[in-house]
């Protein structure tokens, strides 16, 4: 395990279990997104997304989310993602630990065909859950987006004692449509799972505010701890690929350098580097 902070923000590289058991103080933490392997065969970097079991592989979830759960403060939100396949079994799991605000489809066209034979899967799953749904964060002035109704069509709300034109703004509903990152786009990494800015951004915006705690314990390209420090927030990522830790060293400046930097993997391999003191309250060990 080892345990790189700048300013206000902490990446380690070591499985994510471990890391969220000696390094990350119970009720610490404002948002977790959690964007876990979805054990469909996708190849990152050399470890194959793939278990040899599905009882496997939920009981290896099952664990990360009672960690993650236990590390949310009791204002705290959760957005967890998995496959089309899985999330049936996340959810049912979830119901009886905390309360299941929104079931989220992201929405994404293809350029390719998907399947020939079937209808081919065009969406991902997101859970929102909270463990107050009295008390809990949600800017939804933050996120609102344009009502066609009235912004585009300008229809006429004939209930209202005076009829006047629908709002032209309104929260979003529970299908997002944000573009897949795809290569050669200015966001794009190295990486065959890469979540959109945009997609954060909305999730972070809504689900905490300036100076809170962002958690991401499968952190890939570290967008949500990149899209934490745009909005002024703090980050935890955490990461088992060390070339992709190397990528949000480099997304959240961390180090000036590029992936094929010679100092930066002789940075990375340094058994612990803080840079400054922690701003964050942590375990021993």
């Amino acid at each position: 395990m080892q345990e790189f902070r700048h300013q206000e923000h902490r990446i380690y590289l070591g499985d994510a279990l471990e890391v969220l058991a000696e390094k990350i103080l119970d009720e610490s933490i404002d948002l977790i997104f959690v964007d876990p392997p979805y054990n469909i065969g996708k190849n990152f970097n050399g470890f194959k997304d793939k278990w040899r079991t599905d009882e496997e592989y939920l009981n290896w979830c099952y664990s990360w989310i009672d960690l993650c759960l236990k590390k949310l403060k009791p204002t705290g939100s959760i957005y967890i993602m998995t496959s089309t396949q899985f999330m049936p079994y996340f959810d049912i799991y979830l119901r009886g630990k905390i309360k299941i605000l929104s079931r989220i489809v992201w929405a994404y066209d293809s350029s390719g065909v998907q399947a020939k034979k079937y209808y081919g899967s065009m969406y991902e799953p997101i859970l929102f859950g909270v463990k107050n749904p009295k008390n809990y964060t949600f800017n939804s002035d933050k996120i609102l987006v344009e009502a066609k109704t009235g912004a585009t069509r300008k229809l006429i709300d004939y209930r209202k004692p005076i009829p006047k034109v629908y709002s032209s703004q309104k929260v979003p509903g529970n299908v997002w449509n944000f573009v897949r990152v795809r290569y050669k786009m200015n966001e794009y990494e190295e990486h065959p799972t890469q979540k959109p800015v945009a997609l954060l951004e909305r999730i972070i915006k809504a689900s905490s505010n300036p100076g809170d705690v962002i958690l991401d314990p499968f952190s890939g390209t570290f967008t949500t701890s990149y899209v934490a420090k745009l909005l002024n927030r703090k980050s935890i990522g955490i990461e088992i690929n060390e070339d992709y830790v190397k990528i949000g060293l480099r997304r959240l400046k961390m180090i000036e350098s590029s992936l094929k930097n010679n100092k930066l993997k002789k940075f990375v391999k340094q058994k612990s580097t803080v840079i400054t003191p922690s701003l964050f309250g942590e375990t021993d060990g």
